[in-house]
Formats: C-alpha cells, sequence, structure tokens
C-alpha cells in the first residue's frame, strides 16, 4: 500500500468530517504538525474536538484552527500562552476537557493498545474527578479515565522510511508516538523520507503498522519563550 502523499491536502483526502475526534501530536511549540493543521483549516472542516497536550499559540499550531472557530472542544493539559483560547473558553464558545499531562499522554496510549480505561490516582479530590467512577485500591482512591480512541491522528516526526517507520527527535518524541497510535487513521508529516532500509530498527520509535499516510515538507523552527540579557562587559 502507497503512503507516500504529495502535499497535506492529498495526504487528508476522504478523511476530513465535520464533528470528528482529532489527536494532535506536538509539545509546547516542538513536534506540531503544523501542514496538516493548515491543510484542516484550508478544508474549513469544523465543530472538532482536538485531543492535544497544549492548543498551540495565536497564530501558529492549533491557534490557527482556533482563530478559524473550527474547534469545538479542547482536551489538553497545558492551555497558556494562547489568548484567543482564554478569550473563546471564558466566553463560553468553546469547550475544555482538562487533563493532566501523565494522564492525557496514557488515555492516547491506552486507545491506542485497545484498553478502554484505567485508574489513576492523579487528579482523586480535584475537580479533575469530578463525575468519573471511583475505585479504592489497597486503600487509596483512583479514579477511572477512558482510553482516547481518534478518528484522525496528526503528527510530526523527524524521519520516515515509505513504510512509515518514524523516528522522533527529542521533545517532539512526548506526545507524538501515543497520538499516532490512537487513531484510526494516522497521517505523519516528516523532515525527510528515506529509502527503506536506510533506518537501524533499533533506533526506531514508532513502527510503520500505525502509519497510514506521509507526507514531507519544510518546516517552522519557533522558540515558545526566548530569554536574552545584555552581554556583560569586560
Amino acid at each position: 500500500m502507497k503512503k507516500v502523499y504529495p502535499d497535506a491536502r492529498s495526504a487528508l483526502d476522504g478523511v476530513l468530517f465535520d464533528g470528528m475526534l482529532i489527536a494532535a501530536g506536538g509539545f509546547g511549540l516542538c513536534g506540531i504538525p503544523e501542514l496538516l493543521i493548515a491543510a484542516i483549516r484550508d478544508a474549513g472542516t469544523k465543530d472538532l474536538t482536538v485531543a492535544s497536550n497544549n492548543a498551540g499559540v495565536d497564530g501558529f499550531g492549533l491557534g490557527v484552527l482556533l482563530e478559524t472557530r473550527q474547534v469545538k472542544k479542547m482536551i489538553s493539559s497545558y492551555v497558556g500562552e494562547n489568548a484567543e483560547f482564554m478569550r473563546q473558553y471564558l466566553s463560553g464558545e468553546l469547550e475544555l476537557e482538562f487533563n493532566p499531562q501523565g494522564t492525557l499522554a496514557e488515555r492516547m496510549r491506552a486507545g491506542g493498545a485497545g484498553i478502554p480505561g484505567f485508574y489513576t490516582k492523579t487528579g482523586v479530590g480535584t475537580v479533575i474527578a469530578e463525575g468519573k467512577p471511583v475505585m479504592n485500591f489497597d486503600g487509596q482512591d483512583y479514579i477511572m479515565e477512558r482510553g482516547i480512541v481518534a478518528d484522525l491522528s496528526i503528527v510530526k516526526a523527524w524521519k520516515a522510511d515509505p513504510s512509515g517507520n518514524l523516528i522522533f527527535r527529542k521533545t517532539a518524541r512526548n506526545f507524538n508516538p501515543p497520538a499516532a497510535t490512537c487513531g484510526k487513521i494516522c497521517v505523519v508529516e516528516v523532515e525527510e523520507i528515506v529509502p527503506l532500509g536506510a533506518l537501524d530498527p533499533d533506533t526506531i520509535h514508532l513502527p510503520g503498522i500505525y502509519v497510514h499516510r506521509i507526507i514531507q515538507g519544510q518546516h517552522e523552527k519557533r522558540i515558545e519563550q526566548r530569554t536574552v540579557r545584555k552581554k556583560e562587559s569586560v
């Protein structure tokens, strides 16, 4: 089966529909599938629920879908640094299902592993636990969290081969692998596609069995927060 597509638009052809659940990789501004996000914006797909560690920033990452009002609900951990997100949430225009970071990663991993739910101590006794089943194990309470199974996963990797075997770079490995596994269809954008056999099997972070479509493209390297000081005189 051919997995390599010429661009993001063609890779998403026949996949998008209004009201779908999308799992998006990325950690801060690292490892964001920006080309696929832009293609979703251009397609005009609306009423989206997006599961992602964060919501990008104004004008970049998932922030572009917030600006066009295509996102109905976010399932996220870190929602700071996005003024439009804050405005929409506080005005009641955007739903938010807040998840601790580790819980969100495990919800994605569980969904990809066929695990419908799991118990965790994280969030017990807080608003995170509201409305969720509680079980007591060895004298301690745990809340049940559901695994996430998305209609579509969009992720970014560093390298891929035509079979979809992936290598991620540094922090981009945090959420991209679990996001990739939990989608019914997984579309990946990469910086480089190498020939079959070029990747050392021991260095592959995600096997191609999880990947359905791949594109290669140029990506913008952004720094989320930059703090500088004047050089001290000698």
